[in-house]
């Protein structure tokens, strides 16, 4: 019997951590705070679709807030659900990490869907850049994580079919360029990482669920270290 594999989008940046195949806890999923957050670092809540990070969002479809066990986050319906953003929160840094808390739906699993950071080109150019992006990929009936970054021509995909998750549970996802490697982390579990030499990022623009993932994202976080 052949192996089925199918792709579900996460989410991107030109920007998409708990134990590996692990549920989440509440306190990983809350929002950075307190005397020991990072201040060069955003965090983009899913509480609301009008506004993400603080900046206006375009809504396709009918992505819903819900209550989750962290809080309030949007779910999107795997069909035509998605937010846009006219900013890409990376632009010009040159060192990132790139959490984000979303649970993937079992019943998605035939979707498609991703988290994407675009940068701007010009007008002339045929083809869109994408900076960083998350998916997830379906291989019999679970999950594996998909991350890829590029700038001026450098690019790298990590991805391990190997490592497998459960559908249906919460998780935190991360993607880390400290300048010299990418790396990505589902949980405290790394993933996959390699040599990366990226440039700083470009202005651009976000989405989220616009490939169509079937699921519910709690937030994002940004920081400008890696």
């Amino acid at each position: 019997m052949s192996r089925q594999i199918e792709f579900l989008c996460l989410a991107g940046v030109l920007m998409l951590s708990q134990l590996a195949c692990a549920q989440i806890s509440a306190t990983a999923a809350q929002p950075a705070g307190g005397a020991g957050s990072i201040p060069d670092s955003e965090v983009w809540r899913f509480d609301q679709t009008g506004l993400l990070g603080g900046h206006p969002a375009t809504v396709l479809g009918h992505p819903r807030v819900i209550e989750s066990p962290y809080g309030k986050a949007v779910e999107f319906n795997g069909v035509d659900d998605a937010l846009f953003v006219g900013v890409h929160p990376l632009a010009g840094v040159s060192t990132f990490t790139w959490e984000v808390v979303f649970r993937p739906d079992a019943d998605g699993a035939g979707n498609s869907g991703s988290f994407i950071f675009r940068n701007k080109i010009p007008k002339r150019a045929r083809i869109r850049i994408i900076g960083c992006c998350f998916e997830i990929r379906i291989v019999d009936g679970q999950w594996c994580l998909d991350s890829f970054a590029t700038t001026a021509g450098e690019k790298l995909t990590l991805l391990n079919c190997k490592l497998l998750h459960p559908l249906g549970k919460w998780y935190r996802v991360t993607a880390v360029y400290d300048g010299k490697e990418f790396r990505n982390y589902v949980g405290d579990e790394l993933e996959g990482s390699g040599e990366l030499k990226l440039g700083p990022q470009l202005a651009g623009h976000s989405s989220a669920g616009s490939a169509l993932i079937k699921g519910t994202t709690l937030k994002e976080r940004f920081s400008w270290r890696g």
